[in-house]
């Protein structure tokens, strides 16, 4: 997070891992910030790929001007296992060295965020994140670009899904994207009402290193466990039933569970992926606003000597947090959120026994 003096004429930016609703609106207001300050902007394709073989496209307000209610991203994203190499990261240098670049910012994940870091070693410029995933996993910031839009569309999914279970007195398992992180699912599902909410931070996972009996006993157990609450819920209310679940939790996904609560006790689930829906869509207006103030922030963070830091909102405030913490994984779902949902189905249990 230290301090630079030298006067920032060059940035460069590039959105990298999976794409996030509002990754457009950062790119605007980046340009837009920097074209305030006088300084000109470039933007690498497809990732740190397009650093790596020195693919960019000139960045003029003219250029943005129509992104702002765009999904996706106009500068293309992808996965670059080259920059976990010693020979990828040289080349990453040496582009930004080439193109006399004095600051990059990379608006992205944890992924980017750590090239970002191994980046620096071999590159003296000035670096700045912006954290933009819809799995709202990154440490230090109360949101990420992106996420609010994909628990919009979470929502109306689940929303649509609950009529037709209704209709049917069906039960759904819902799967929803996060990676290891259990955001997406907390937050749709406590929007949606879902009758259970099967995530890491309230559903203790199979530990992989133990006994292959025992993992088999751990694993029944949790779908004795379900398949009872299913069962009385059934009993005592016949309506829809909506499990929401966070994928990775369960191996094999909503399918595998939805075929053993079939066999283990003959309860008859629909299993819907949603998948890569998350990720797209115009973004919602809390996005869109976010990710103008993060945009805006991290020109201002150049001008201001910073470097090695993420623009994280913080209480409705704009802040700096050293890549090195927003990696970390230690900011897990408001336990508030997990109290509420565990607070609601012990009523529900109260009032069906």
């Amino acid at each position: 997070m230290s301090n630079h003096s030298k006067p920032i004429k060059r940035v460069a930016i590039l959105t990298s891992g999976g794409d996030a609703p509002g990754m457009n609106a950062a790119i605007r207001a980046i340009v837009l910030a920097a074209q305030h300050y006088q300084m000109t902007v470039i933007g690498f394709c497809s990732g740190f790929n397009g650093l790596i073989d020195d693919i960019s496209v000139p960045l003029s307000v003219k250029a943005v001007s129509h992104i702002i209610h765009k999904g996706g991203t106009i500068l293309k994203s992808a996965r670059c296992p080259a920059m976990q190499t010693p020979l990828g990261i040289q080349q990453a240098s040496s582009t930004l060295m080439k193109e006399k670049i004095d600051a990059l910012i990379v608006i992205g994940g944890d992924g980017s965020f750590n090239g970002l870091l191994a980046l620096q070693k071999q590159w003296s410029g000035q670096v700045i994140g912006i954290p933009g995933t819809i799995d709202n996993d990154i440490d230090g910031t109360d949101f990420t670009i992106g996420f609010s839009t994909a628990i919009n569309t979470a929502i109306e999914a689940i929303d649509k899904i609950r009529d037709t279970a209704d209709a049917f007195e069906r039960i759904f398992i819902v799967e929803l994207m996060g990676r290891h992180s259990g955001h997406i699912a907390f937050n749709a599902g406590i929007a949606c009402a879902a009758e259970q909410i099967i995530s890491f931070e309230n559903f203790a996972q199979t530990n992989n290193e133990t006994p292959h009996e025992s993992q088999h006993e751990d694993e029944q157990q949790k779908l004795l466990s379900l398949a009872q609450e299913i069962k009385i819920a059934q009993a005592n209310r016949h309506e829809s039933y909506i499990i929401v679940m966070a994928e990775n939790i369960w191996q094999g996904g909503a399918s595998a569970l939805a075929q053993q609560l079939q066999s283990l006790a003959n309860i008859d689930c629909t299993a819907c992926i949603l998948g890569h829906i998350q990720r797209g869509g115009s973004p919602v207006a809390k996005d869109r606003i976010l990710a103008t103030k993060m945009g805006v922030a991290a020109i201002q963070a150049l001008i201001a000597g910073k470097t090695s830091v993420m623009i994280a909102e913080q209480n409705n405030a704009i802040d700096h947090v050293a890549l090195q913490t927003a990696v970390m994984h230690q900011q897990g779902v408001c336990e508030s959120l997990i109290r509420a949902q565990e607070n609601i189905l012990a009523l529900t249990a109260q009032r069906q026994s």
